[in-house]
C-alpha cells in the first residue's frame, strides 16, 4: 500500500486558482466606513502592493505565478501528500485518510506560500519595509523569511499572549532579521489606547492588525502585509490544493470530505478551492468541513455582516462572519485561530451551503493531535490539530456505519514550537475553554 505521494519538482503548478471566476455571484465589496460606498481599489495603495490589489478584484480564473516566486517555492514545494495508514488501523475504520502536509516549508507551515508572493511584489514595486501582525507566529515567521529573501525590512506585532507562550517563534523571526514587538504595545496610538483600558491585555489579532496598519500609514517606504482573510491571500494558497488534486489522482482517489482548520480562512481556502472547482466540473458531491476553536467560533457563533478587520477601525468594512472587531478571545494555545472574522470567500461558501463548520474544545483537539502523532510520527501544529481531530471523528463514524469515505486533511504545519502546550495537556493542566461570545460593534 503506497503511503507517500510526491510530485516531481517539474510538475510544480505554475498558476494560482482564482475562485472569484467561478462563484455564482460576486462578493459584496469592501465599504468605506465614512461613506458606506465601495472602496476604490486605488485607496488601498497606501497599504498593499499594486499587484496584490489587482489580484484582490480580478475575475481571471488562473493567475500566473512569477518565476521569482516559483524559484523560492522550489526550496520546499511540491509538498507531500500522505495516506494515514497507521491512523486508519488505530481507528479500525474503513475510511481512507490522506493529509496534505505543509510543515516542510522553511518556517514549518503553509504561510510562506503567500508571504513569498507578497514580499516579491513589494520588492518589485520599491517597498523598503513591511509591517504585519501575527498570532502564534507562523505568519510572522513566514513574512520575516520572505522579507529576508527579497531584501526587505520587517516589523512584526505579535499578540502578547503568543509572544509569551511561544518565544522560539519570536526568535525564529529575529533570526531572519525581523523586529518583533509584543502587542498591544506603547509604540502606537492603537496600542496605547488598549493598554490604558487594560494594562494586562493579552492582545488579539485585531489589535495587532491596528498597530501594524498604523505604523505602515505613518512611516514612508513602509507597507502592510496580511496573512489571511483577503482574496489575494487565499489565491496564493491555492498552490496547496492544486498540488493535492494531482496527488490524489496519483492515489487513484477523489475525496468525499476535505477538512481544514479556520482562523481567517487562508489555509482552508487554499486547500478546498481547487477541489470545489473540480467537484463542480466532475459533478461530484464533496463535503468541505471548516474546523474552528470553540473559544473563537466566528462561523458557528458569529454574525454575517459588515465589520472592521481590526480593533482600531483602520480597515475598510468587510462583509464576513464576525464576533465583533473588539472581541478578545480566551488565550488558547492555537493562536493562529484567534481572529474575530472570516475570509469573505469562506463566508460566501458557507452561505451557499458548500462549506460546513464545527467548533471544537482545545482538550479534545489535543487528544486527537496526540493520537495522530503516535500513529503518523508528525506532531501537528495546534491549529492543524483542529482539522485532525475532526477527521478522526469522521473516521470513527465510518467505523460505526461501515462507510468507506475518502477523507483529506489539510495539515497546515508542524507543532515543534508548541511543546509547552503539549506539556500542559499531557500533565493535565490544560483547561477546557468555552465562550458565549456576544458580537460587538
Amino acid at each position: 500500500m503506497k503511503r507517500v505521494f510526491q510530485l516531481p519538482q517539474e510538475e510544480l503548478p505554475k498558476r494560482w486558482y482564482n475562485v472569484l471566476a467561478d462563484l455564482d455571484q460576486s462578493l459584496p465589496p469592501p465599504l468605506d466606513p465614512r461613506t458606506q460606498e465601495p472602496v476604490d481599489p486605488k485607496a488601498l495603495l497606501a497599504l498593499f502592493s499594486r499587484e496584490c490589489i489587482a489580484q484582490e478584484v480580478s475575475t481571471d480564473r488562473f493567475i500566473d505565478i512569477p518565476e521569482g516566486v516559483l524559484e523560492v517555492y522550489r526550496l520546499w514545494r511540491p509538498t507531500p501528500l500522505f495516506r494515514a495508514v497507521n491512523l486508519e488501523r488505530r481507528l479500525q475504520t474503513p475510511a481512507r485518510i490522506y493529509y496534505k502536509y505543509e510543515g516542510t516549508s522553511p518556517t514549518g507551515s503553509h504561510k510562506p506560500n503567500t508571504a513569498v508572493a507578497q514580499a516579491y511584489y513589494h520588492k518589485v514595486e520599491g517597498t523598503k519595509r513591511l509591517t504585519t501582525e501575527t498570532g502564534a507566529g507562523q505568519w510572522g515567521s513566514a513574512l520575516s523569511f520572505a522579507c529576508h529573501v527579497f531584501g526587505l525590512k520587517c516589523l512584526v506585532y505579535m499578540v502578547r499572549v503568543s509572544y509569551e507562550q511561544k518565544p522560539y517563534r519570536r526568535i525564529m523571526m529575529e533570526v531572519y532579521g525581523a523586529e518583533v514587538v509584543p502587542s498591544p504595545s506603547p509604540n502606537t496610538a492603537a496600542g496605547r489606547r488598549v493598554l490604558a483600558e487594560n494594562p494586562n491585555s493579552t492582545g488579539s489579532l485585531g489589535i495587532a492588525i491596528s498597530e501594524a496598519i498604523e505604523t505602515s500609514l505613518n512611516e514612508p517606504g513602509t507597507k502592510y502585509s496580511l496573512g489571511s482573510v483577503l482574496n489575494h491571500v487565499l489565491l496564493h494558497q491555492t498552490i496547496v490544493g492544486e498540488e493535492a488534486l494531482l496527488q490524489m489522482e496519483m492515489a487513484g482517489e477523489f475525496p468525499h470530505v476535505v477538512v481544514g482548520c479556520v482562523g481567517g480562512g487562508s489555509n482552508f481556502g487554499g486547500l478546498i478551492l481547487p477541489f470545489f472547482r473540480e467537484a463542480k466540473k466532475r459533478q461530484r458531491l464533496v463535503e468541505f468541513l471548516a474546523v474552528e476553536p470553540i473559544a473563537c467560533p466566528s462561523i458557528t457563533k458569529g454574525e454575517i455582516r459588515y465589520d472592521y478587520g481590526d480593533t482600531a477601525e483602520l480597515t475598510p468594512l468587510i462583509r464576513m462572519h464576525t464576533l465583533g472587531h473588539r472581541f478578545v478571545p480566551p488565550p488558547i494555545h492555537a493562536g493562529g485561530l484567534r481572529y474575530h472574522g472570516m475570509a469573505p470567500i469562506i463566508t460566501h461558501l458557507v452561505e451557499e451551503g458548500v462549506v460546513k463548520a464545527v467548533a471544537l474544545d482545545q482538550v479534545d483537539v489535543f487528544e486527537g493531535a496526540v493520537v495522530f502523532a503516535q500513529c503518523e510520527g508528525i506532531i501537528p501544529a495546534l491549529e492543524s490539530a483542529h482539522a485532525v481531530r475532526a477527521a478522526i471523528d469522521l473516521a470513527r463514524d465510518c467505523a460505526k456505519t461501515g462507510e468507506e469515505k475518502v477523507i483529506l486533511i489539510g495539515l497546515s504545519g508542524h507543532g515543534h514550537f508548541d511543546m509547552a502546550a503539549y506539556r500542559d495537556f499531557l500533565e493535565g493542566r490544560l483547561p477546557r475553554l468555552t465562550t458565549s461570545p456576544v458580537s460587538q460593534a
